[in-house]
C-alpha cells in the first residue's frame, strides 16, 4: 500500500510541499479549512492566498530575498514558476496578481492525480507522516494540540495589511506614475505632498483611531509595523520609511516633501495597494486619513488594512534544519508557522519539508541545504538561533556564513550570491533533491 503524507494547510509552504511530494510520487492528503472556516486575513476560497501584500520582494539576486528566489528557480519551485506567469509590474520586485496566482496554484494542485485536496478543518495533530502548514492563524483547536506537542506556549507577533484601491478612483492630475530616479520603468503611482500637506495629515494619523485589540501585549514584527506605529516614532520615521521623497520628484517641479506610493495589485490594472501603509486604524479612520492624501480624495477603498496576530513555534526548540520535529521524525513544520518570515521564506521552508519527507517516506538519508545558500542559511538560523532571542526573520546576507577570506566589503554580496549559487548547482547534481 502507498504511503501517504498528510499535509495541514493549503498556503504557500503546504501548496509547495505538496507538489515536491508529488513530482516524487508521493500521494498527499492536503487539508485546508478555509472553505469552510476562514481565518480573519482570509478572504479568497483558493490556494496559496497572497493575505499581506502582492509582492514577493526583490527579483535583484544580489539582494538576499532575490537570491533566494532564484535557488527555487533551479530546485524547482511551482509556486515561484507561478508568481513569474502572474507576475506584475512593480521595478525591480516580483509582484503578481493574487487572484490568478492563487487559482492558477490551485488548479495545478487539483489536476494531480497523487494529491487529494481535503475541504475540512483539522483539530488534532494526524499521526503518520505529516507536514503541517497551518499558516501564522492556525485554527485554535489545533494551535491548542501543537501548544500540548512542543511542551510550551508559542510565540507570536502582530502583523497588519496594507489597503488597496481602485485605480479609477485615484486623481491622476495630481498622482503620476514614476520610479525612484527614473530607473526601470516607471511602475508605482506617487502622492506627492508638501510640507504643510505632510503636516496637516501627520497630526490627523497619530491621533487617529485604532481598532481594539484582544490580546494584551502589543508585539509588532519591524517588517510590518502599522504606519500609525511608525509615526508616533517621530515626525521624519515616515519620510525615511514608506514616504520617501528622494528621487520621486517630477522634473520642473518643486521636490516633494513626502511621496506616497501606489503598487498594482492585479494584472488588469484596476487594484493598487498603498505601499508600506499596513494598519490597524479602524476602518472609518482609514477613509479619513487616506482620502487625506492628495490625489485619493475620492479613492474607492477595495480592501481595508487588517491587523491580526501571528503566531510561530519556538524553532529551535522544536525543528532541525530539515524542518522536522525534534520529538516526532515523521513529523514537520513549514511556513511562517515553522518560525520564518516572509512569502519567499514560506515558499522555500515547504519546499525543503517536501523534499526531506519525500526521502524519510522513501527510506533515504535526509539532506540539509548547503548553508553558504540563502535557503540553507535560513534553515540554520531556526534551528540554531539561541532559544531566548528567537524571532522570525526574512532571509538577509546577516545570516549567511562569513566567506572565510580576504577581500573587499564592496565585493561581500557579489561573493555570496557567487558562493550560493556554485552551491545550490553542485547540491542539485549530487543527486540530493532526486
Amino acid at each position: 500500500m502507498q504511503t501517504t503524507v498528510n499535509i495541514i494547510g493549503g498556503g504557500l509552504a503546504g501548496s509547495e510541499a505538496a507538489y515536491q511530494l508529488a513530482k516524487r510520487n508521493i500521494k498527499v492528503n492536503l487539508f485546508e479549512a478555509k472553505t469552510i472556516k476562514k481565518n480573519e486575513a482570509q478572504s479568497m476560497d483558493c490556494l496559496a492566498e497572497l493575505v499581506c501584500s502582492n509582492s514577493l520582494r526583490s527579483n535583484d539576486i544580489h539582494n538576499a530575498a532575490g537570491l533566494m528566489k532564484e535557488e527555487l528557480r533551479r530546485l524547482d519551485s511551482l509556486l515561484i514558476r507561478v508568481a513569474e506567469k502572474y507576475q506584475v509590474p512593480a521595478g525591480s520586485a516580483l509582484a503578481v496578481d493574487r487572484e490568478g496566482f492563487s487559482q492558477e496554484i490551485t488548479r495545478i494542485l487539483k489536476e494531480n492525480e497523487l494529491i487529494n485536496i481535503i475541504e475540512k478543518e483539522v483539530t488534532d495533530i494526524p499521526d503518520g507522516f505529516t507536514i503541517i502548514a497551518s499558516g501564522p492563524l492556525t485554527l485554535n483547536p489545533l494551535s491548542e494540540k501543537i501548544k500540548d506537542f512542543i511542551g510550551s506556549d508559542m510565540l507570536y507577533f502582530f502583523d497588519a495589511i496594507a489597503p488597496i484601491v481602485e485605480f479609477d478612483s485615484i486623481d491622476m492630475t495630481k498622482a503620476y506614475f514614476k520610479s525612484r530616479y527614473d530607473k526601470g520603468s516607471a511602475d508605482y503611482i506617487n502622492c506627492p505632498m508638501t510640507k504643510e500637506e505632510y503636516d496637516q495629515w501627520y497630526n490627523e494619523v497619530i491621533k487617529a483611531k485604532a481598532a481594539p485589540l484582544k490580546d494584551f501585549e502589543l508585539k509588532v514584527f519591524e517588517g510590518c509595523m502599522p504606519f500609525e506605529e511608525m509615526a508616533k516614532r517621530g515626525y521624519q520615521t515616515l519620510l525615511y520609511g514608506p514616504m520617501k521623497p528622494v528621487g520621486l520628484g517630477k522634473a520642473g517641479e518643486k521636490k516633494p516633501f513626502a511621496v506616497v506610493q501606489l503598487r498594482q495589485d492585479n494584472l488588469r490594472k484596476t487594484m493598487f495597494n498603498i505601499v508600506g501603509f499596513q494598519t490597524h486604524l479602524t476602518f472609518s479612520e482609514q477613509d479619513r486619513i487616506i482620502r487625506l492624501i492628495p490625489g485619493l480624495e475620492k479613492a474607492n477603498i477595495l480592501r481595508y488594512g487588517i491587523m491580526h496576530r501571528n503566531t510561530f513555534i519556538n524553532a529551535p526548540n522544536t525543528i532541525n534544519a530539515f524542518y522536522q520535529a525534534k520529538k516526532r521524525s515523521e513529523l514537520f513544520f513549514a511556513g511562517q508557522l515553522s518560525g520564518v518570515e516572509g512569502y519567499v521564506e514560506s515558499i522555500a521552508s515547504g519546499l525543503v519539508a517536501g523534499i526531506n519527507m519525500s526521502r524519510l517516506v522513501r527510506g533515504l538519508d535526509l539532506v540539509g541545504f548547503p548553508v553558504g545558500t540563502a535557503i540553507g542559511s535560513q534553515a540554520h538560523y531556526i534551528a540554531n538561533c539561541p532559544v531566548e532571542d528567537f524571532q522570525p526573520m526574512n532571509t538577509n546576507f546577516g545570516i549567511f556564513p562569513e566567506l572565510g577570506f580576504s577581500h573587499h566589503k564592496t565585493q561581500r554580496k557579489e561573493l555570496y550570491v557567487k558562493r550560493a549559487l556554485e552551491e545550490v548547482d553542485k547540491f542539485i547534481a549530487g543527486g540530493n533533491i532526486d
